[in-house]
């Protein structure tokens, strides 16, 4: 591999999805021969200090730009440039490909000789913009390969690149800690805390933001009740859409069924996963297809934790289940859907048993971070 240069707004402490593929990408290169170049997590005291604190424990360097945006302005295309030549980099690994990969030809000039950028979600949705096609075509003829984590996210991108560039896309989606996410991973624990030791559980651990579809959940409770009434929705992580997922809880008169935990650190979401006997993220397509679900790393840490999923159908979710083997996928936004496929597990622990198996081996035999890691080497 040629030492590296990652460009990326999406780093740790920042919480999030891309932040978390990202980074366990990056402790599986090797550490001398690579420097991260990402923006500040927030503004401020607090921030300033849970930044530093985790770029201190990291085995490689990692510089930080002042702005909480990195963006590929001139001033930070200079800046990348000149880490590059410092550095003796010549490789460059974009974290997300829109629209940080615009800074592509300068990167060029400056001495890189292989640039891959990485398309998650977000850039199917580029995809569907006139302007924004535009420049992804840009990045496209300007890196030598643009990854994507699915057949959604390649097949909607590889139409605004040119046929070239639609042919160098390499698959390289995020991947899993199988060590890390297990079954026995301390599930019984957080039950017994929070008092569910004799109720069956439905997980569902993501953001609180509208397309994840924890009011589908919500919504399909009183279904889910009147087959198993003892069962209980845990709802794992924070948001913006937590209040008004509270209000339509006791709207919809299920509030003592769903439980809500906050943010929970990363170090404790693998017993979270463990609580639950279901995991069901029935995420939705939203904004006429601008606000899509990338993957979906939810439902494969899930399975690796020994659950059976229920997902939703919103962009590449459905490429994180084999349908009817490890779970099942479902129209998102569907209550009623929802809660058919969730009673059906919550009532047949055979059933659960042999889709959780199943996806446990999955996650083994094609998810692991350590052959992920190998695939952007050699892309590297």
């Amino acid at each position: 591999m040629h030492k590296t240069l990652i460009v990326t707004n999406d780093f740790p402490p920042r919480p999030g999805g891309i932040q978390a593929f990202l980074h366990n990408m990056a402790l599986r290169l090797d550490p001398g021969r690579l420097v991260v170049y990402a923006s500040t997590w927030r503004r401020g005291r607090e921030g300033a200090q849970a930044t530093a604190a985790f770029d201190a424990e990291q085995p490689f360097t990692v510089v930080r730009d002042r702005t909480t945006m990195l963006l590929p302005t001139p001033g930070a295309t200079r800046r990348a440039a000149g880490l590059l030549r410092e550095h003796g980099c010549t490789s460059v690994w974009f974290g997300a490909a829109a629209p940080l990969g615009l800074m592509a030809p300068a990167l060029r000039n400056a001495g890189a000789e292989r640039l891959v950028a990485t398309a998650h979600g977000h850039e199917a949705g580029w995809a569907q913009l006139p302007a924004a096609r535009g420049l992804l075509r840009r990045i496209g003829e300007s890196t030598d390969t643009i990854t994507y984590l699915g057949e959604y996210t390649r097949s909607r991108i590889a139409g605004a690149l040119s046929p070239a560039a639609a042919a160098r896309m390499a698959h390289l989606p995020p991947g899993v800690d199988e060590k890390t996410f297990h079954p026995g991973s301390g599930g019984d624990e957080v039950r017994a805390r929070l008092g569910l030791t004799e109720r069956p559980v439905v997980v569902c651990v993501s953001r609180l933001v509208p397309r994840k579809g924890q009011d589908t959940l919500i919504r399909a409770m009183p279904r889910i009740l009147a087959k198993e009434p003892d069962a209980v929705l845990l709802i794992v992580g924070g948001g913006p859409y937590e209040k008004e997922l509270h209000r339509l809880a006791r709207e919809t008169g299920v509030a003592g069924s769903v439980r809500f935990t906050g943010a929970v650190p990363w170090s404790q979401l693998p017993a979270h996963y463990g609580a639950g006997d279901v995991f069901a993220m029935p995420c939705r397509t939203r904004r006429g297809g601008l606000d899509v679900e990338g993957l979906g790393i939810v439902y494969l840490e899930a399975s690796a934790t020994g659950l059976p999923v229920v997902a939703g159908d919103s962009g590449g979710a459905p490429d994180a289940v084999l349908d009817g083997e490890t779970g099942w996928v479902v129209r998102g936004g569907s209550p009623e859907e929802a809660a058919d496929r969730i009673a059906t597990l919550l009532g047949d622990a055979g059933l659960r048993r042999r889709m959780g198996e199943r996806g446990r081996a999955w996650v083994e035999e094609k998810w692991r971070w350590d052959l992920l890691a190998e695939r952007l080497k050699t892309l590297l």
